[in-house]
């Protein structure tokens, strides 16, 4: 599949808004190795996730601390979690015209198989140039090197398309993907 202009105009309303978001993040000065733009299997409006080693540190310190779990097992637990990060839905006001412009559009569950499919695959392809853009203005690499960062697009429940996005964002070679790919990957 190829980007049309509505899926373009539509990657151009998700960069402004993963952009503010990421950006109003990242002046927290923290280190980030995970960036994500995630979306249910429904295909709803996405939201960003992100997590820093700083947060890491803290989170598994706090959960650990609540579950009795060893720091070591809890940093595994939730290093790659969109949903256990502090930063989870981060700037989510950013994407009211964004869950607007989603909730105009047909839902997935009420398309036949072939448009769902169709469709569910144009937002996943919006949301991935979306993220391109983001790289190529040099977003990801406001507080650390490029290559320390894994950015994805991410479906959730996960699914194997995930990690061909993942393969499309980031160099296979970085040290980032390289620790996503062993610890993470579908």
């Amino acid at each position: 599949m190829k980007p049309t202009k509505e899926i373009e105009a539509l990657a151009t309303e998700i960069a402004d808004a993963a952009r503010a978001s990421f950006r109003a993040l990242f002046e927290n000065g923290e280190r980030y190795y995970y960036c994500t733009l995630y979306t249910t299997g429904e295909g709803h409006a996405p939201s960003i996730s992100a997590w820093s080693w700083e947060a890491l540190e803290a989170e598994v310190a706090r959960q650990g601390e609540e579950s009795g779990t060893p720091g070591s097992t809890m940093a595994e637990l939730i290093k790659w979690s969109y949903a256990d990060s502090p930063y989870s839905c981060y700037g989510d006001e950013n994407f009211d015209r964004v869950k607007q412009r989603f909730f105009e559009r047909p839902s997935i569950a009420e398309l036949g198989d072939d448009e769902s499919d169709w469709k569910f695959d144009a937002r996943l392809m919006a949301m991935e140039l979306a993220m391109k853009m983001l790289d190529n203005e040099g977003v990801f690499a406001l507080n650390q090197p490029r290559e320390s960062v894994c950015v994805l697009v991410e479906v959730m429940p996960p699914d194997e398309i995930n990690t061909d996005i993942a393969l499309r964002l980031n160099r296979a070679e970085s040290p980032a993907m390289q620790a996503w790919l062993a610890e993470a990957a579908e």
